[in-house]
């Protein structure tokens, strides 16, 4: 009996971790103390009206399904760009705003001003909502929202 009773009980602590770490995945953050990247930190231009900078590591599947939802939504948005840097070759930046897991996306607005942090695998409706709070101008036919 008391076999089962830990097992239940561990099953249960599973789910929950399980549910908690699914809630956080994608989540726009908003940054309140806004720190400014330019062009020599990532080696890139910033878009003209918020650039999404992408930390991301070789062996991250959802690196991957993040670089394409943000270069996506990048092609389909004028003066809105996407760089993704590899953690290993950007360690500085990695300690700057202390990167614990990949994908860790910065939101910037036209300055270079971080004003969001999404950490996890982002859809399109988490990466828009974040645009939105660095260039509501970019989002102006709403299909971002959806």
């Amino acid at each position: 009996m008391r076999s089962l009773l830990l097992v239940v009980a561990v099953l249960a602590v599973a789910s929950a971790f399980g549910l908690w770490w699914r809630g956080r995945q994608g989540r726009v953050r908003t940054v309140a103390d806004a720190d400014v990247l330019v062009r020599a930190d990532l080696g890139a231009d910033l878009g003209e009206r918020a650039t999404f900078v992408q930390l991301s590591s070789q062996v991250c599947t959802a690196c991957r399904s993040t670089a394409r939802v943000l270069g996506g939504l990048a092609a389909q948005r004028p003066g809105v760009a996407h760089v993704e840097l590899d953690v290993a070759d950007h360690l500085p930046l990695v300690r700057r705003f202390d990167v614990m897991r990949t994908p860790t996306t910065l939101v910037l607005d036209a300055r270079g001003a971080v004003v969001a942090r999404l950490s996890g695998a982002v859809d399109p409706r988490q990466a828009g909502a974040a645009l939105e709070q660095a260039a509501p101008s970019a989002c102006t036919d709403g299909a971002l929202a959806r």
